[in-house]
């Protein structure tokens, strides 16, 4: 069948006019499809074709007139003929009234049940105009741009059946209560947090800019924008939040530090850390959310291969030494760590962890959160530790001499230390380590694992498919030669279960236990090059080398594994 058939009206005219090749524009019409947009929309926010370009292109085909949404008069513009929740369903725009004629925008010329809809609903004759699609969406914005049209919507938001209660640890320091009775904007609020929690987003950014406010979830790594309220709520949603964090909601411009902690139901419970950060325009708020579960899951749902899976429980059942979990910020080391605490979690052990800030609740350990100012750096923490009695010690990070010397000393003198750091692999970290002034002996005989780790997103299950890649590409990315033939790669698709064809996320690792070879470089002081070959001929898999082990499997894909993995 000849795939140019299925090209709708508008993706063959810009075929036709040179904006699109023909595979690009059938693989925009179907991607638009899939997430449920206009093909004038996807292709714009994709910036696949200049909005006015397209605009133009779509007038001229279609005979509908242009409009210039920035010679707009908007005193001119009909504000009550047509509902705020039709406008934005159709995403069409009264432009002007003349006599029983109305004129709307719109930026897809094949959108007839948009005028339909309108027509029925004002029962006056309605005529299209064609406009630019980014213009349109900020002018909507605009033309419901009042505090009492954003009251509005954001009571309209469905919380039924949401049995959601905002939490505080301690009272609010600042003017407890200041916006207490302001129920659209706390049910707002509430929903934000519940939908962030309902889809598995690790992160929520409330952001404000001189003209819109908006509201992003990280999701399996990736930030996306999922609310835009009007910009005039925008102190009031701070202060929301900023109240519910028990924080200063007078300081406006200082960063300030807080949680909160939201009951689900009579028997779960889900912790946020809170940041607020001056900006230009106002409070940027970030919420990181702590799911006490997430280090209940077990070892065997991290995603280590068997071998790294044993290698982690092997160095867990030493009675000293030091385990070290290395890669970027939301990498998942906190979760590789706490999934080990968990283990280690029993009656007959004295475990202490030192975090900034805590981030899991575990019963049974006992946790300090860090504070600088108040004289309790790391270093402090761990001296008091080894007065504890401990078997069994986690720092958050290691980030100074002092810090890496206790820690070398307590794992030298019968204890379990177990920390982080922030590099790229594991010969890096026995580098690190090195530089930050620890003696090389020292290094060689305390440190008994390391892991370093990168989170790949999951391709979902329900609508991954398998891709033809070439053997030559195949070598080049680095598969197994003797490998290639016996393994499927697959690759994203899209449905109503996933986002963008990924689901979930899984973990990439790099487990390297000490050996004496490994020693041996490193008391003789050999570099990360030296001591990453050494890695391999023991038998330990880079990061890439797992991450390719991924997409053979078919856990993730070939362009998740270069996203996350390539030099």
């Amino acid at each position: 069948m000849n795939e140019s058939v299925s090209l709708s009206g508008l993706a063959k005219q810009m075929v036709l006019a040179e904006l699109l090749d023909e595979k690009a524009a059938q693989q925009a019409q179907l991607q638009a499809q899939r997430n449920k947009l206009s093909l004038v929309t996807y292709l714009v926010q994709n910036k696949l074709v200049k909005s006015r370009a397209l605009a133009e292109l779509a007038a001229e085909q279609f005979g509908v007139a242009f409009f210039d949404l920035n010679a707009i008069d908007k005193e001119g513009q009909p504000k009550e003929l047509v509902s705020e929740k039709l406008v934005r369903q159709h995403r069409v725009l009264p432009l002007w009234r003349r006599g029983n004629k109305l004129f709307v925008g719109l930026s897809d010329p094949t959108n007839h049940q948009a005028v339909t809809d309108v027509q029925f609903s004002t029962g006056l004759n309605t005529e299209a105009i064609l406009v630019e699609d980014d213009k349109l969406g900020d002018a909507i914005e605009k033309f419901f741009d009042s505090a009492n049209s954003g009251m509005e919507d954001l009571a309209d938001v469905d919380l039924d059946g949401l049995d959601v209660e905002a939490v505080d640890d301690d009272k609010p320091s600042g003017e407890g209560g200041a916006d207490a009775d302001d129920a659209p904007v706390v049910r707002f609020v509430n929903k934000m947090l519940l939908d962030a929690i309902k889809g598995g987003s690790s992160d929520l950014h409330f952001e404000p800019y001189e003209k819109a406010y908006r509201v992003r979830f990280r999701t399996d790594g990736l930030l996306h924008e999922v609310a835009r309220p009007p910009i005039q709520l925008a102190p009031r949603i701070s202060a929301r939040l900023k109240v519910m964090a028990a924080l200063d909601i007078s300081e406006r411009r200082k960063p300030q530090d807080g949680r909160i902690k939201m009951k689900i139901s009579k028997t779960k419970a889900i912790d946020f850390r809170v940041n607020t950060l001056p900006t230009l325009w106002g409070e940027k708020i970030v919420m990181r959310i702590l799911d006490p579960t997430s280090a209940q899951m077990g070892i065997d749902a991290l995603g280590y291969e068997e071998e790294q899976k044993e290698l982690y429980l092997s160095a867990l059942k030493q009675p000293q030494g030091m385990i070290l979990v290395t890669g970027p910020t939301g990498s998942g080391k906190t979760v590789s760590l706490y999934t080990g605490l968990n283990i280690l979690n029993t009656p007959d052990v004295n475990i202490s962890t030192a975090e900034d800030p805590v981030e899991i609740n575990l019963e049974g350990i006992n946790q300090v959160n860090v504070n600088p100012k108040q004289g309790m750096d790391f270093t402090q923490a761990l001296r008091a530790f080894l007065r504890q009695d401990p078997d069994i010690i986690m720092v958050g990070e290691i980030r100074d001499l002092d810090t890496a010397s206790i820690a070398v000393k307590a794992a030298q003198t019968g204890h379990m230390v177990m920390s982080t750091l922030h590099t790229n692999s594991a010969a890096e970290t026995l580098t690190r380590l090195r530089n930050m002034g620890v003696p090389s002996f020292n290094i060689a005989t305390s440190v008994n694992l390391i892991i370093a780790q990168r989170l790949a997103r999951k391709l979902c299950n329900s609508c991954k498919k398998e891709v033809n890649v070439p053997r030559e590409t195949l070598l080049a990315e680095g598969f197994p030669e003797d490998k290639i033939g016996t393994f499927k790669i697959y690759g994203p698709v899209g449905c109503e279960n996933c986002k963008g064809g990924y689901k979930g996320r899984v973990g990439i690792y790099e487990v390297v236990k000490n050996t004496p070879n490994l020693q041996r470089i490193i008391m003789e002081e050999g570099n990360s090059i030296d001591i990453a070959a050494q890695m391999r001929k023991d038998g330990f898999n880079d990061l890439r080398t797992s991450a390719l082990l991924k997409a053979m499997q078919g856990v993730t894909s070939l362009e998740e594994v270069n996203r996350v993995t390539k030099d």
